[in-house]
């Protein structure tokens, strides 16, 4: 290279690909000093070495160095001291101002998982490091550049701005949102998509895009903002924020993407919910906001058939109001999913108590009690069969005794 170091191929490595910042690595080295001693060596440990390239877990001439490998290359990197532990050294092994002589055989690399299960379904690979600490959060707002590709096609080649969270409504698949939270400002990278963060088995009719298709972005974030955490809003911006986002929620409902307005109403319960020392008008406006926050969020959970957090988000919505219909009536509906049809009833019971008007509630009665009718029946015929099943293995046994008795009888009797 052109750094104040030497680095001399001693083996060529094969194909034309280069590691990238952020790649894992994986080598085998031995390192000497000038004069031949020998002071570290991943053969002799029998495994080799791996780390995150261009992170600075190792030293400077081993980021550069390596950088320049292919795979199976067998590399002699000549490490001047500031490239390497410079004045100081590596007591006891590395005196101070050491060359130091590495050979490095580079064995694979990939890119870095980035997905939280580390299930290997985004892989990215950085082509332009960004800057700075922070990176986007759920709802902030971004602007990037982007091309999605498939099978060697580019599908999709764009400039956009949207918030974070928003990103299904513009036609990108749930891995580019999680992608775009990893990356920090000015970064551009490459990232491989599994199905399962990508369009699934459904496939993109839009970009036609077949079912388990693995997917390939480019992405540049070119600016971003943060959302504002809980914290850094007073009462009145969390009351407003509410509002638009309860908004949003409301939208994405209507045309049935659950999901996204689970998560805009969610935001709502983590503004309002430990939110206190408030004036009795702005009390008022938050339980309501609160209020409709639990009974959607229900809702979308009876839609997406994951009863349990629906009926979470109905106690939820009690609390705030004891005798809600629509929270007493969608808790009614949970349980009859979880087959709780005796709690289900009492529920629905209460309903038509409270709001004798409620057709629907007196419907869902006669559907409880034919539920729990048909598990008595069901019940009665298990312990039948069960009585049944321990009379015969009750006889089954009285006749084993019986044999074993008259063959001890035999015995005796010779």
């Amino acid at each position: 290279g052109n750094f104040s170091q030497f680095s001399m191929v001693k083996k060529e490595g094969t194909g034309t690909e280069l590691p990238m910042t952020g790649d894992k690595v994986f080598v085998h080295y031995v390192g000497t000093l000038l004069d031949g001693t020998q002071f570290d060596s991943s053969r002799d440990r029998g495994e080799k070495f791996s780390f995150e390239l261009g992170k600075g877990q190792v030293i400077k001439a081993w980021d550069i160095g390596v950088a320049t490998m292919k795979i199976g290359e067998i590399c002699q990197l000549i490490c001047k001291p500031e490239y390497a532990y410079g004045a100081a050294g590596s007591p006891p092994k590395i005196p101070p101002n050491a060359t130091l002589v590495f050979q490095v055989e580079l064995f694979e690399f990939h890119g870095e998982d980035i997905t939280d299960e580390e299930d290997g379904g985004i892989i990215r690979r950085i082509i332009t490091k960004g800057e700075g600490y922070t990176k986007p959060n759920e709802g902030a707002s971004v602007e990037v550049w982007l091309e999605g590709c498939h099978d060697g096609r580019v599908f999709d080649e764009r400039e956009l701005k949207f918030e974070v969270g928003d990103g299904e409504g513009l036609g990108l698949p749930p891995g580019v949102e999680r992608a775009l939270q990893a990356m920090e400002q000015g970064e551009e990278a490459l990232f491989t998509i599994k199905p399962k963060y990508g369009f699934g088995t459904a496939g993109s009719n839009k970009f036609n895009i077949p079912p388990n298709a693995t997917l390939q972005y480019k992405i540049k974030l070119k600016a971003f903002e943060k959302a504002k955490e809980s914290w850094e809003m007073n009462t009145t911006e969390k009351l407003e924020q509410s509002a638009i986002v309860k908004e949003k929620g409301t939208q994405y409902f209507k045309e049935g993407k659950y999901k996204q307005a689970v998560m805009q109403y969610k935001r709502i319960v983590s503004w309002l919910e430990h939110e206190s020392s408030m004036q009795p008008d702005e009390e008022e406006k938050a339980k309501a906001l609160r209020l409709a926050a639990h009974l959607n969020l229900a809702m979308c959970y009876l839609k997406l058939q994951e009863p349990n957090p629906a009926l979470e988000n109905c106690d939820k919505a009690l609390e705030l109001d004891a005798n809600n219909e629509k929270a007493l009536f969608r808790r009614g509906e949970a349980l009859i999913v979880m087959k709780e049809f005796d709690r289900a009833r009492a529920d629905f019971q209460r309903v038509t108590q409270l709001y004798p008007a409620n057709k629907a509630a007196k419907s869902q009665i006669v559907l409880c009690q034919k539920h729990i009718k048909e598990q008595h029946e069901k019940d009665k015929r298990l312990y039948a069969n069960m009585f049944q099943k321990f009379a015969e293995r009750d006889a089954k046994s009285q006749n084993k005794k019986r044999s074993r008795k008259r063959k001890r009888m035999v015995v005796q009797l010779k």
